[in-house]
């Protein structure tokens, strides 16, 4: 029993664990929805109903999850954006910009190609922004599965490249879809918006009260018509990253919060949405299937558009001189790292769950569904053994 929790333990420290949790998390739920299990589906539309006085909240279990978990997963997004932005890889100009330069073509590319083949139906181009982005948890669990092979520098940049990623498609979420708005909502979380920038001003440390006003924040985004993952990225952006006056950030409140959101985000969260967002049917898929103008919008532009636009983009910005190739990292490797930002999963899902939310095109849902683990998966197989047959054998004692 004691060298069991030791393996869990050890294994809960790894890198590519989260990964692999996600990936099993994927697995089963496919298994589950093509084996007939009519509890899966059930489970899913379970109501779940939160009533505090005159507010009630009444969601199915699977929007619980992605309105509510997510939130939590958005607000980890928002806390390692804003320690990059401020201390890490994004806070200067030279270190941003072959990053940044990558995210662009990763975004512009994929997109582009998912409109040119939907361009005639107005509907199905609600899911231009699905094979946009791209996966942190998997693509860094594929990467880290390669231990020595993958230089540091890699993991670096695909880090960064994957947080401006993730912040682009907090953009679009805001901007493309969002719902009726409701004004007495919206006027409410901005009262509890300028309570989190009182508390911030006045040098509050405690993160009691952040939280607190986390919650009635996220309740009033919810209630507002925006998407309610939004109050994460904005409950982040008030939490203070210095723990005093100086320049002291490990014992930060934001520290504190990143560190304990990164357990249960990659062994709770993103494992729960997996499992209830992938379970798609593969009964009777055909080739047709597959080729149909959604999933394949979706598969080429994760696949294809990913690795294009991202190496393009890098490849302009280096012979331009305007950045410089990281350090111990080949062309090939680059290239290999390219199409790991291909693995857009997570966010993907999760795009996807909002293109079509309300409009009765279940049908969309699913084939993007479809898309998105074709592309995600092309992305990692390929993506993987680029780097891995391009980069020196570990050592030994590696």
């Amino acid at each position: 029993m004691t060298s069991t929790v030791s393996f869990i333990k050890k294994w809960s420290k790894h890198e590519a664990s989260g990964g692999v949790l996600l990936m099993a998390a994927t697995l089963l739920a496919l298994i589950v929805a093509n084996t007939g299990a009519a509890w899966y589906p059930a489970l899913l539309d379970t109501p779940v109903k939160v009533l505090v006085g005159e507010l009630v909240i009444h969601k199915p279990l699977i929007l619980w999850i992605n309105d509510g978990l997510m939130a939590i997963f958005f607000l980890l997004v928002g806390l390692e954006l804003k320690r990059e932005v401020l201390f890490g890889e994004l806070s200067e100009w030279k270190k941003m910009t072959l990053p940044l330069a990558a995210a662009l073509g990763g975004l512009v590319l994929p997109a582009s190609i998912y409109a040119y083949i939907n361009f005639d139906n107005a509907e199905a181009l609600n899911g231009w922004a699905i094979p946009a982005a791209t996966d942190i948890a998997f693509a860094l669990g594929i990467l880290a599965l390669l231990g020595s092979r993958a230089p540091v520098a890699l993991k670096i940049l695909l880090t960064s490249v994957a947080v401006i990623d993730d912040l682009a498609a907090i953009i679009i979420i805001a901007i493309f879809y969002t719902s009726q708005l409701s004004l007495a909502a919206l006027a409410s979380a901005a009262v509890v918006t300028v309570l989190l920038a009182l508390l911030n001003r006045t040098g509050v440390k405690s993160l009691s009260p952040y939280i607190l006003l986390g919650i009635i924040l996220w309740v009033s985004v919810l209630k507002s018509g925006v998407h309610a993952t939004l109050a994460g990225v904005v409950l982040a952006c008030f939490i203070p990253s210095r723990a005093g006056g100086d320049n002291e950030t490990s014992y930060s409140p934001a520290n504190k919060l990143e560190h304990f959101l990164h357990g249960w985000t990659a062994f709770f969260i993103l494992p729960v949405f997996a499992f209830a967002n992938a379970g798609v049917p593969l009964t009777g898929l055909s080739l047709d299937a597959l080729l149909s103008p959604v999933p394949l919008g979706i598969a080429l532009g994760l696949f294809l558009g990913k690795q294009l636009g991202i190496f393009a983009m890098c490849w302009m910005t280096i012979k331009l001189k305007w950045a410089t190739m990281p350090t111990g990292v080949s062309w090939k490797q680059l290239y290999g790292l390219a199409c790991l930002c291909g693995v857009g999963f997570t966010m993907s899902l999760f795009i996807a769950s909002l293109a079509w939310e309300g409009s009765g095109a279940d049908v969309y849902s699913t084939e993007a569904r479809i898309g998105i683990l074709t592309g995600s998966l092309l992305s990692a197989v390929t993506g993987f053994f680029m780097i891995r047959c391009c980069s020196a054998k570990p050592r030994k004692e590696d």
